[in-house]
């Protein structure tokens, strides 16, 4: 059995370690409270500039159809003759 002494020297040593742990704790968050950048760009920006790719990529790709077609159609007349 424990006697007095080491009980008090367990609790004190309990009570080291847990303020020791909540030493490290901080009430400060990992970001500035400061102004400054936000972390993400503006959700509406990113919204336009993608509608905006995507169109890019649309009108690219009906170029490319074009170009496909009419490539697809001086083949088969070489293959006629």
């Amino acid at each position: 059995m424990l006697t007095a002494n080491a009980r008090w020297l367990g609790l004190f040593a309990a009570n080291a370690v847990a303020l020791g742990v909540l030493g490290f704790y901080s009430t400060s968050g990992a970001a500035p409270a400061g102004g400054g950048q936000p972390p993400f760009n503006n959700s509406v920006e990113q919204r336009d500039a993608m509608v905006r790719e995507l169109r890019e990529i649309k009108e690219l790709l009906k170029e490319q159809n074009a170009l496909l077609r009419a490539g697809g159609a001086k083949q088969a007349d070489a293959a006629r003759r």
